[in-house]
């Protein structure tokens, strides 16, 4: 009896399994018709999901310092600001989580930083030895590589931006360390301190572990610099930071985006530097009072973290009006393309500002280091930056609707702050009811995706016409 039902169970079994081995090569074929069909709606979706996970880590009650629940809107928005590596707080991350609450903001941000659709593939990689074509084409896009080439390369790239992304980060703690420890911290306090900043400061986020901030730190540059230079680094993106580890300084084998992102940022870095300090040089609520020496550091690390950085050394309620621009204007460029930074970057800057040099030489193509710039790319360029300003300007009346006593100033630089994904606050944050927070929170996921999703759909959608219109010029300006 027992010899018949032994080859039975082992019939039904060898079914289950078989069954669910079709069930699951349904479901990843369904996963890849979907990823091939709306890449956008997948890079939604994965983020959308992120973020819940982290709002349900960071509402319960092991994530506070007090053991109790966190409100809704504040786990939410503190998840949003990690995942989207903004580093905008309505609670103090010091004093209001727990350890495990501070961890949980850490992975959050380093997941963001990184790009959630590349540690996928990543992931896909290291389960399955390889990626299909599917599989390449997403993280092609989600790494801004392109052309075919880059397209069989993609393996190797999502191992180098991993391995490049924890190298860089293990550098920045091992400087910072030390120091720590040298203050006076203890040992674990230090390492523990050393890797959140350094975290925090390679994915652009700026959030701090100390109650007071960096401002205990206003004229060490053994804990500045080291933060100078992740931010720095982070904002580059792993294309330009891939194209400087094979070529180096050979200037004359780097690509064209990797010239316009490395002399725009160059450019706003030395520009922002000079007029902040040329602004707040004599305010003494400021760095009126401080050495010259010191100033330079300041307007240095302000003109550094004010593209995406958000760490800040003093009071952005103490600059002067004008500073508040500049600062609007850096937090609105942001960093490069395919980086841990927000804002429209800057070689959409560069694009705009070469297109416009064209119209005035009267010349047809845009042109930059003996490259022409394709009008598909102009077209975009302009799109990402009527998108942006549109979200900021939307969400800076929504704000003045919720709370008119905000006044408009601090709402368009909060604004810009969220959608830059900076982090830079005039308090505006922990100020707002609930709505205003929700309305930050959409901004800041909007900032972190909407420009990207927008230039990745449009570069994409590709439609050949078979005639033409009759053409007709409207009057312009």
């Amino acid at each position: 009896m027992s010899t018949q039902s032994e080859p039975s169970d082992k019939a039904r079994v060898a079914e289950i399994r078989e069954k669910r081995r079709k069930q699951w090569l349904a479901l990843r074929v369904r996963i890849a018709d979907f990823t091939v069909r709306s890449p956008a709606r997948l890079a939604l979706g994965v983020f959308l999901i992120a973020i819940a996970i982290f709002t349900s880590l960071l509402a319960a009650p092991f994530s506070s310092a007090t053991g109790e629940p966190t409100a809704l809107h504040d786990a939410m928005f503190t998840a949003v600001s990690a995942v989207c590596v903004t580093g905008l707080t309505t609670v103090s991350t010091a004093v209001h989580w727990s350890f495990a609450g501070q961890l949980i903001m850490l992975i959050g941000t380093f997941m963001g930083g990184l790009g959630i659709l590349t540690l996928a593939s990543i992931l896909t990689l290291a389960v399955s030895r390889k990626l299909g074509v599917r599989g390449k084409l997403m993280a092609q896009n989600s790494m801004n590589a392109t052309g075919a080439s880059a397209l069989g390369e993609v393996g190797s790239l999502l191992r180098i931006v991993i391995l490049t992304a924890i190298s860089l980060q293990a550098l920045i703690a091992l400087l910072l360390v030390p120091r720590f420890a040298v203050l006076g911290e203890t040992l674990p306090s230090a390492i523990w301190h050393g890797v959140f900043y350094a975290v925090s400061s390679f994915n652009n986020a700026g959030f701090t572990p100390h109650s007071d901030g960096l401002v205990p730190y206003g004229t060490d540059m053994w804990i500045l610099g080291p933060l100078m230079l992740g931010v720095f680094l982070g904002s580059l993106g792993f294309p330009v930071i891939m194209v400087l580890l094979v070529h180096r300084f050979n200037v004359k084998k780097w690509n064209l985006h990797t010239k316009l992102t490395l002399m725009v940022t160059l450019i706003l870095l030395v520009s922002g530097t000079l007029l902040w300090l040329l602004v707040e040089w004599n305010n003494p609520r400021t760095i009126g009072a401080m050495d010259p020496g010191d100033k330079l550091v300041h307007g240095l690390f302000a003109s550094i973290m004010t593209r995406s950085g958000g760490f800040n050394l003093v009071d952005q309620n103490d600059i002067g009006q004008v500073s508040v621009l500049i600062t609007d204007a850096l937090m609105f460029a942001g960093g490069g393309s395919a980086s841990t930074a927000g804002g429209i970057k800057v070689t959409t800057i560069a694009v705009m500002f070469l297109a416009i040099m064209a119209e005035v030489r009267g010349e047809r193509d845009a042109k930059a280091f003996g490259r022409r710039i394709p009008e598909g790319t102009m077209r975009v360029a302009v799109s990402v930056v009527a998108l942006g300003a549109t979200l900021v300007m939307v969400a800076t009346g929504l704000l003045l609707t919720i709370d008119q006593d905000v006044g408009f100033s601090r709402a368009l630089f909060e604004s810009i702050s969220a959608f830059g994904t900076v982090g830079l606050s005039m308090g505006v944050s922990a100020e707002m009811p609930p709505a205003g927070k929700y309305v930050l929170s959409a901004l800041m996921f909007a900032g972190r995706i909407g420009s990207i999703t927008l230039a990745s759909a449009l570069t994409m959608r590709h439609r050949d016409t078979l005639y033409s219109l009759p053409e007709e010029r409207p009057i312009i300006g």
